[in-house]
């Protein structure tokens, strides 16, 4: 197998600096301009300006970041306005969590889906938000002003966030902007993005989930896909234009920019670019951190919550109550349980542990010749550091995996008991009731027989799994007492705590002592968890651990030297909004099989099967197939097309995202890559990187003929 190009595809630059780049890179927009004929080549029709501009409207004015009032500069997806009133697409699975909430046994929406015919029908969702950006500014040199090589990590990094905050200050001055400086190339250079957020954003639309979640895991990170994954929202201003909360009075936003829609014909080899906020990659890791992210951090991740997800599957399975309760809670949990399995699976078939070794063995070779400490040490660190921390990390995941995030009641218990005893402390007479309302969401998505079981299946699996080295003391205690049995230990935490049920702890909020909260049973479990986590993480020698920091910094900044000359580099995703080009395009996964590059409603009609909840098909789309009554969205073929595939180089975050063709129009919604280049946000693979998209005229058949939402269609600018 050839050496593939990686984002620090050394290798390659320096044995052959004139070969063509690959399809890879989640691109900076102001500095696109640099991409422009590469962009040209592979058929881009617009230019840099239209891309980014802060002088006039532009597309990045209608890409949106989602994410959550307490975090808003960390997206969890990406969105698009779509029209002149602020209607805005994304995916279904980024939406879900919004729908689920909205969601009753009188009012499923999650099993039949939900249309507002008109603007005052629209559900709000406090705590969503929707950010723009306005404006980024490379401020590497005002940053690096204030930094030496000569710092300690921890001085290191108190002055960069000093002048970060500093500088985020003053660009935001007298306006109703945010701003945050973000590190690019681990901590190389540093980047401004002010932005605008917006906090009233509302539930529009979405397909009932046997469409917009059709395949579910069985289909998940794979091709072909017939998904119809896509929600609408709108965003709402204050009547002025300005960000506001939630209010009658607000209105849609009048965007700067909204996309044109496009139900014209998608052609194998056209341009295509993707616009979001994707979360995280990790392109410059090294074999060391391969091996940990292999052997701990997926292996773990994996092996931990399939004992989550089998508990779930079967509580989901027998009651509509519980289905919609836990419904976005599984859907978080087993995306990323599949994520581990593939990733790993494609880590080892396209052998990129020895591609990460060939890039080191060429990056000494280049760092001896430099007869500088600072990048001849740097490989040396990073593998000190990550073996300082082997047994630390693979502990952490049975604490994260098992303990914090497997049942959810000791946790809560904990939180909300250190909360009361703190007021209490203070006056013995607290009103608690100002936390009654994150109480009520709490138990508005919990079932007590489901965490018992939880508890029962995921404490007994830590202990016993974990390394008896750092196993918790209270579940090493738990196992003598209950000699093994999980189950007996679980009925009497929820027999005994108030924090088990709604009913009783509204009981003891009605007389509250801070000594019964001391004693609660569950409050304990979620405690020690919490304790044994923290001091897990107080055993990491900090020595190795910035040394660690330190020698990925170096490692970085040398590669970038390396290719300065020869190739540009994009930095790793940090959820900071990217552009990334390529084309529609077919591919031969393996041996004697070829991949299309779309797919149609008729693969729905084939994979049907009325057993799965997976695969079952609405009654009113099989009434619309047999009919042929596919509007004005078919193809050439009169066939409805669904879903597509490019070469785009995505990642998480970038659900939901706009796929954009040659001239600026929307063509399609990215939701998903595939599983046998899953080891794309370490490594990018050329030949097999795809990104699994929805096809527009899927969407707006389903908005404009399945669902007669009319209303949305009128608002849209849709062009052929």
């Amino acid at each position: 197998m050839k050496i593939r190009t990686l984002v620090i595809a050394l290798a390659m630059a320096v044995i052959a600096p004139n070969a063509a780049r690959a399809d890879e890179g989640m691109w900076l927009l102001s500095l696109i301009g640099k991409n422009y004929s590469d962009m040209q080549r592979a058929g881009f029709k617009l230019t840099p300006e239209d891309i980014y501009s802060i002088n006039r409207a532009c597309l990045k004015d209608a890409i949106v970041g989602l994410g959550n009032a307490g975090s808003p500069f960390w997206h969890f997806c990406t969105g698009e306005i779509i029209s002149k009133q602020g209607l805005m697409s994304t995916n279904h699975h980024c939406g879900y969590g919004k729908i689920q909430e909205h969601s009753t046994v009188e009012h499923d929406y999650l099993r039949d889906g939900f249309w507002a015919y008109t603007m005052d029908q629209e559900l709000p969702n406090p705590g969503l938000t929707a950010s723009i950006l306005v404006r980024m500014e490379d401020v590497t040199d005002r940053v690096k002003e204030h930094l030496s090589d000569e710092m300690s990590e921890s001085d290191r990094q108190a002055a960069i966030d000093r002048v970060s905050e500093e500088i985020a200050k003053k660009a935001v001055e007298g306006t109703v902007y945010s701003a945050r400086v973000r590190p690019m190339f681990n901590g190389n250079q540093f980047f401004l993005f002010v932005h605008v957020i917006y906090r009233d954003v509302r539930l529009v639309g979405a397909p009932p989930s046997s469409m917009g979640k059709f395949g579910g895991d069985t289909d998940n990170w794979s091709w072909p896909r017939h998904t119809c994954d896509f929600s609408l929202f709108r965003i709402y201003t204050a009547p002025d234009g300005s960000p506001a909360d939630y209010s009658k009075d607000n209105v849609p936003l009048n965007p700067k920019h909204s996309l044109p829609v496009s139900a014209g014909e998608i052609g194998d080899g056209d341009f295509a670019m993707v616009m979001g906020f994707p979360g995280t990659t990790d392109h410059f890791l090294t074999s060391y951190g391969l091996e940990e992210t292999m052997n701990i951090t997926n292996k773990l991740r994996y092996e931990i919550r399939t004992v989550k997800i089998n508990i779930l599957r079967e509580e989901m399975a027998a009651d509509q109550a519980t289905r919609i309760k836990y419904a976005s809670k599984y859907a978080s949990c087993s995306n990323y349980w599949k994520y581990s399995y593939e990733q790993n699976k494609a880590l080892k078939n396209l052998g990129t542990m020895e591609v990460k070794k060939e890039v080191e063995r060429e990056y000494t070779t280049w760092a001896r010749r430099q007869r500088s400490p600072k990048y001849s040490r740097a490989l040396d660190l990073i593998r000190d550091g990550y073996a300082a921390r082997t047994n630390i990390s693979e502990a952490n995941q049975y604490l994260i995996e098992g303990l914090l995030s497997g049942p959810e009641a000791p946790l809560f218990a904990a939180r909300l008991s250190r909360t009361f005893q703190a007021e209490l402390e203070q006056d013995k007479n607290a009103d608690l009731s100002k936390y009654q309302n994150y109480i009520d969401n709490f138990y508005k998505d919990y079932d007590m027989n489901v965490d018992k079981r939880l508890v029962t299946a995921m404490f007994k699996y830590v202990v016993d799994n974990m390394n008896p080295s750092y196993c918790p003391k209270f579940l090493v205690d738990a196992n003598k007492k209950y000699k093994g049995d999980f189950g007996k230990y679980a009925d009497e935490l929820y027999k005994k705590s108030f924090f088990s049920n709604a009913d009783a702890l509204a009981k003891f909020m009605q007389k509250p002592n801070a000594k019964s909260l001391e004693k609660d049973p569950l409050a304990q479990a979620g405690t020690e968890a919490i304790n044994a986590y923290q001091a897990l993480n107080d055993e990491l020698p900090q020595d190795s651990q910035d040394n660690l920091e330190r020698g990925i910094r170096d490692f970085t900044d040398g590669i970038l030297q390396i290719n300065s000359s020869r190739k540009l580099m994009s930095p790793d995703a940090n959820s900071t909004i990217r552009l990334t080009y390529g084309n529609v395009m077919s591919y031969d996964p393996k041996d004697g099989v070829s991949y299309h590059y779309y797919t149609t409603l008729k693969g729905v009609i084939e994979k049907e099967d009325p057993t799965s909840s997976e695969f079952a098909v609405p009654t009113r789309l099989k009434e619309l197939y047999e009919k042929r009554d596919f509007g004005r969205y078919t193809n050439r073929k009169g066939e409805l097309p669904t879903c597509f595939i490019t070469n785009n180089d995505i990642t998480g975050g970038n659900s939901g995202s706009p796929v954009i063709d040659a001239r600026g129009r929307l063509i399609g919604l990215a939701f998903d890559g595939n599983s046998e280049a899953m080891s794309g946000d370490i490594d990018f693979e050329e030949n097999l990187q795809r990104c699994i998209c929805l096809d527009s005229r899927y969407m707006l058949w389903v908005i404009d003929v399945y669902a007669g939402a009319k209303n949305l269609i009128a608002e849209m600018d849709i062009v052929r």
